[in-house]
């Protein structure tokens, strides 16, 4: 699915310049020119112009000074899109604005703390389904991969491997409408975590059995969900040594045809945000990453449920 124009269009400056370089006495200069491209962002202009309204604000309450940044509120909003739409890395991004790396980075988690405000909780999420009548939610959760150095956690275990996807990663709730559509994601919980026991952490177990309660509207989720209560619905699990009846097979396939669709959930946030399919920053971060890309999903496609 694609964008909607216009898109940004952002001059990329040269790395290197013109350099006159004398080989030999006996010869002419040698001229040697670095490569000038124009490059187009993937994302609206108006959600660029969003953020860096977002940024003009928070410099007003920071206090900055009128030109005391190296760059202005709607340049440095090209830089954050930049680093989400095409996993610009940040030694790039500073090159092509004539920064420093530290300053590259301090400009990007600014864009990330004032998007991530923005993103709805879970009581509001929740409010907002209700409101929208809908019929299910559906609840999955993904392992955003970092190629961050192992921590220690319990037991000795490390703290961020995830043991069914074989690499560093962090463990994030997303609940989604009937169609596939993201309303809600959690913070960032260790990759090595079940996402049953992420989801207990969040409250999400039984915020989502209250919400089928009340409302009749039960949340699909695979089997890692196994016993989260009445209000899930789920496969049913094979016996050992056993096998499911003929009905048991056929309820399989309606629920597992009717939630594969939130799998669009999931892969939409990390096809349309290349940042998110490996994070190089602090794990922790994620949290903040998720949330000011969802944010970004709702700005793009004008669409909050």
């Amino acid at each position: 699915m694609s964008f909607r124009s216009p898109r940004i269009r952002a001059g990329v400056r040269p790395l290197i310049g013109t350099i006159l370089r004398q080989k030999d006495p006996t010869e002419g200069p040698h001229v040697s020119t670095s490569v000038t491209y124009t490059a187009v962002l993937d994302v609206k202009r108006s959600t660029a112009e969003h953020l860096a309204r977002l940024l003009h604000d928070h410099r007003i309450a920071a206090g900055t000074r009128k030109g005391r940044r190296a760059l202005g509120c709607f340049k440095q909003a090209v830089l954050v899109l930049r680093w989400f739409t095409d996993g610009t890395r940040l030694s790039q991004l500073a090159r092509d604005n004539s920064l420093s790396t530290s300053t590259a980075y301090r400009y990007l988690h600014e864009g990330l703390t004032v998007l991530a405000v923005g993103a709805p909780d879970l009581q509001t999420a929740l409010a907002g389904a209700k409101e929208a009548g809908l019929t299910h939610l559906n609840l999955d959760g993904t392992v955003i991969r970092t190629d961050r150095v192992a921590a220690p956690g319990p037991n000795g275990a490390d703290l961020w491997w995830s043991g069914k996807h074989k690499h560093h990663g962090g463990n994030v709730q997303v609940i989604s409408t009937p169609d596939g559509w993201p309303i809600w994601v959690s913070p960032v919980r260790p990759g090595r975590e079940h996402d049953t026991t992420c989801a207990r952490h969040h409250g999400l177990i039984d915020a989502l059995n209250r919400i089928a309660a009340e409302l009749n509207m039960p949340t699909l989720a695979d089997l890692g969900y196994e016993n989260a209560g009445d209000g899930f619905r789920h496969p049913v699990k094979k016996p050992a040594g056993g096998k499911l009846t003929e009905d048991q097979q056929t309820y399989n396939k309606v629920i597992r045809g009717v939630h594969g669709v939130c799998e669009r959930a999931n892969s939409l946030l990390k096809t349309t945000f290349k940042a998110l399919r490996r994070v190089g920053l602090d794990p922790n971060r994620i949290t903040k990453i998720a949330a000011a890309a969802l944010v970004l999903l709702q700005l793009e496609y004008d669409r909050a449920i």
